[in-house]
């Protein structure tokens, strides 16, 4: 994109294209939003469209063009390269949101130059694999909802990605940060792939593609079959019952929930109200999320997370610098340092109570102290809310995540003063290993049968018994069928995972009985490493329960 300097006489003329640019981008979107209906497809294209009617943004970009008599396209690609700069080095739920950023502007872009902004020439035929070096979520969202292809390959991405949510969303296998697949793939290629490992294999022969089918027709019966058990409690042969909630990061994810039988949502990440904007979501912004969930789950429970922000994951222009991102102002830590922040969500999530069966749990708690202080700032912005008229109920059943080991060493203390555990196996697991989770050097130390986690969480659970609340999880490790009779054997009263994990996760605790959970626990333990841990666990789960076998299952396509 060439650098050109204007004459000060044109640059009104160039403000219009601008103007012009923008209205036709929004324009584009909700063309594509209609197309979509209500869904999660729309809502990441309608965070697009919040992106280019976002004044800030626009003006950064009219700034460059009338200070420094700047080419449209120039400044565009400027504001939104320093703008998706600061995004650059934050841990993966972040970073990979600036692509987001490099959609947005690439679209204006092209619409400033006359160019058609979709990569699309047409849709795809019937039952293809796409493979691409990276697909705009507009266009994913438009091919994955024609039904038409049936697994995606991007060379670029993470599974945090909007199209790998997208692809979730929609349950088409996905495999992103596939390298240069692109590059090694042809038009019409014969392809395999396995979403859940990330595996592809390119001209698969005779006897593969007879397993493949053979897989295809297996996993299709036992989806068909598993979702029939739907509305079935997760009760076990002798009588322990277990919560099976879901984990969601947008109110459009609701119908999927209860689609694949969740009993309630037990983690919406509320930061996802931060992404992809510069100025901070309002009151009613924030209440007008947690009121459409709370009413579309009618009366089963919807625990929201405060945001858990901070450190390296902060809104755009309000970012810090810390060395240590992960060890720093994060999360509670950052709301309590920035108590005007939190009143905000706060006096949402009590004006959104009134709309269902709420439950507020505060992140990465790791003192007392830190629960007391957030405990008093729920108090006060009831209080307010009260005096300005809001009728309010009593009180709001307030849990706090478990994800250090300081906090699951002390739940028995914890555990007093508040009503309920979620334990978030992510950050857990991390800090007990003192692994990056997104270090892929250290990745092998990132492991959940690790006996010093699974110890940490025996503890939780025993803090939780000693205080009579219930403990969650809502980690990955929840959703993982192989480890459901260890987490059934440690005591968890609730899992929580994606929708579409529930109906398998369900399957083994049906199948299943509490005290076969607690003996297999108890051997898996008994062991001292992790590899003997895990090779113990993969084969008793695969004795009992052989469609969870590890070898590959595989999706097929041209």
């Amino acid at each position: 994109m060439p650098r050109v300097h204007l004459d000060a006489a044109v640059i009104p003329a160039e403000l219009s294209r601008l103007d012009a640019a923008l209205a036709l981008s929004v324009e584009q979107l909700t063309a594509i939003k209609e197309t979509l209906g209500e869904s999660e497809q729309a809502e990441i294209l309608e965070a697009h469209a919040m992106m280019l009617a976002d004044p800030g943004m626009k003006d950064a970009i009219v700034a460059l063009i009338r200070d420094e008599t700047l080419n449209a396209e120039w400044a565009v690609r400027r504001v939104f390269r320093e703008f998706g700069d600061k995004l650059a080095g934050a841990e993966e739920l972040l970073a990979s949101r600036r692509a987001d950023f490099d959609e947005v502007c690439d679209r204006i872009v092209h619409n400033l130059m006359g160019e058609r902004p979709s990569v699309l020439a047409e849709l795809p035929p019937e039952n293809s694999i796409l493979v691409a070096h990276d697909l705009p979520t507009a266009d994913a969202a438009v091919l994955l909802s024609a039904g038409r292809v049936i697994g995606l390959i991007c060379d670029f991405g993470s599974k945090t990605s909007h199209t790998a949510i997208l692809a979730r969303a929609l349950e088409v296998p996905c495999v992103v940060g596939a390298g240069t697949c692109s590059e090694s793939v042809q038009p019409g290629q014969l392809i395999a792939m396995d979403g859940s490992t990330g595996e592809i294999w390119l001209n698969p022969d005779v006897v593969e593609q007879k397993r493949v089918e053979d897989v295809r027709e297996r996993r299709k019966t036992r989806d068909r079959e598993l979702l029939e058990e739907k509305d079935l409690p997760a009760t076990t042969k002798d009588g322990r019952k277990v919560g099976l909630y879901a984990n969601i990061e947008f109110p459009a994810e609701v119908p999927s929930v209860l689609a694949h039988g969740g009993e309630g949502i037990g983690l919406y990440r509320t930061e996802f109200l931060y992404l992809n904007r510069e100025q901070l979501p309002t009151e009613e912004e924030h209440y007008k999320a947690y009121a459409e969930i709370l009413t579309k789950m009618g009366d089963k429970p919807v625990v929201i997370r405060t945001l858990d922000l901070g450190g390296d994951k902060l809104p755009i222009g309000h970012r810090s610098h810390e060395q240590n991102p992960a060890l720093g102002l994060r999360a509670i830590r950052l709301t309590l340092k920035h108590p005007a922040l939190f009143r905000t969500q706060l006096r949402a999530l009590w004006r959104a109570s009134v709309h269902g069966n709420l439950r507020i749990l505060l992140p990465m708690i790791a003192a007392v102290s830190e629960l007391r202080e957030a405990k008093q700032l729920i108090t006060q912005a009831r209080r307010e809310l009260v005096h300005e008229g809001h009728t309010l109920p009593e009180r709001i059943p307030l849990g706090i995540m478990l994800e250090t080991p300081a906090a699951a060493l002390s739940a028995d203390r914890l555990g007093r003063e508040c009503d309920f555990f979620s334990i978030g196996t992510n950050d857990l697991i991390q800090y007990a290993m003192a692994t990056d989770r997104g270090n892929r050097d250290v990745a092998y130390l990132y492991r959940p049968l690790h006996l010093g986690v699974l110890r940490l969480i025996e503890t939780a659970v025993e803090g939780a018994g000693v205080n009579g609340i219930e403990i969650s999880m809502c980690g990955e490790m929840a959703g993982d069928p192989l480890y459901a009779l260890v987490l059934l054997g440690l005591g968890l009263d609730t899992l929580s995972m994606n929708p579409a994990d529930i109906p398998r996760v369900k399957r083994v605790l049906r199948g299943s009985g509490l005290r076969d959970a607690r003996e297999l626990l108890q051997a898996a333990m008994s062991f001292s490493s992790t590899d003997e841990i895990e090779k113990f666990v993969m084969n008793e789960m695969g004795k009992r329960f052989p469609e969870l076998r590890t070898a590959p299952l595989l999706e097929a396509g041209l």
